[in-house]
């Protein structure tokens, strides 16, 4: 029931991603085959909270994650604000409906020295894949941009002049991102050897080997395949990256406002969660420096 038309307004008028979209669509096609095969084949207009709530439990049963819920949740709650708005239907059954709780996870950085180990101690050799991987890798650090971002970086985005950057996140907003002399350097050296590479074409920054832009899974596994070789820890996306960004400048005393600039976050909540990541490595610090922290006596 108007489905198509709901992931057009999505595109058009949410301007969400193509991959929000693709998720978005697969979260609504398992709710239906969920009314279906276990609802007597119950149709959008007759749905109950009661059928939202079965659904929920069933993807729990089957060992769903708690987020993995919400976020599927959260598709059916916006579909059927959009039916209702398009008077498709005269209640929403969905507001009956709470999202299960969930953990409370900080996200997932990498230390300075395992940044550091990636980008003075790892081998990258002089052609085009490799130098490719580094400014993948060193630019998502050194700018804190999304993988999506990355992906839709152009040609004309970048202003070496002036040492910047331009960004579109989003909902097509756009934010400049400074850079730093030796990543500037080194984004130089890296378009020179693309446009020997690939020449003329695509104007995306970063292309594969056959000379096409990026995709996501691309991105993300050369990330993942480099991190593995300086951490252990089980999340190793382009996100990690982010968030390493994002936490090293509130480590080392940057504004939170100024964090949320570079980030492209809307809110300043999105951003404050960095400030529990600072304060969590300055309670390790205290706890591995300090003579009386772990002295339960000292007064």
């Amino acid at each position: 029931m108007k489905v198509a038309s709901f992931l057009q307004y999505l595109e058009y008028e949410k301007r969400f991603s193509p991959h929000t979209i693709t998720a978005y669509r697969k979260d609504l096609q398992q709710f239906m085959a969920y009314l279906e095969e276990e609802c007597g084949n119950v149709k959008m207009p007759e749905v109950k909270h009661h059928h939202i709530r079965s659904f929920i439990v069933h993807l729990i049963t089957l060992g769903r994650q708690p987020r993995t819920v919400t976020r599927k949740l959260s598709t059916i709650k916006a579909y059927f604000r959009f039916l209702l708005k398009r008077q498709l239907l005269s209640e929403d059954p969905s507001l009956r409906v709470s999202a299960p709780k969930l953990p409370k996870r900080l996200p997932a950085s990498l230390s300075q020295e395992a940044l550091q180990r990636l980008f003075e101690d790892i081998h990258f050799d002089d052609g085009f894949e490799q130098q490719r991987d580094r400014m993948i890798l060193l630019l998502l650090y050194s700018t804190g941009m999304r993988r999506s971002e990355l992906i839709g970086l152009q040609l004309e985005d970048l202003d070496f002049e002036r040492q910047r950057l331009l960004v579109r996140g989003k909902g097509n907003k756009e934010r400049l991102i400074p850079l730093g002399p030796a990543v500037l350097s080194e984004l130089q050296s890296y378009i020179r050897l693309r446009a020997e590479q690939c020449s003329g074409g695509s104007q995306a920054v970063f292309l594969s080997n056959q000379c096409k832009p990026m995709y996501p899974k691309l991105v993300y596994n050369i990330v993942s395949k480099y991190l593995a070789t300086v951490s252990n820890n089980e999340r190793r996306g382009p996100h990690a990256l982010r968030h390493s960004f994002a936490t090293h400048l509130s480590e080392n005393g940057a504004e939170l406002n100024a964090i949320k600039a570079l980030l492209g976050h809307s809110s300043l909540a999105s951003t404050q969660i960095y400030t529990h990541n600072s304060i969590e490595r300055l309670r390790q610090v205290y706890q591995q420096a300090h003579p009386s922290a772990g002295d339960d006596d000292a007064a």
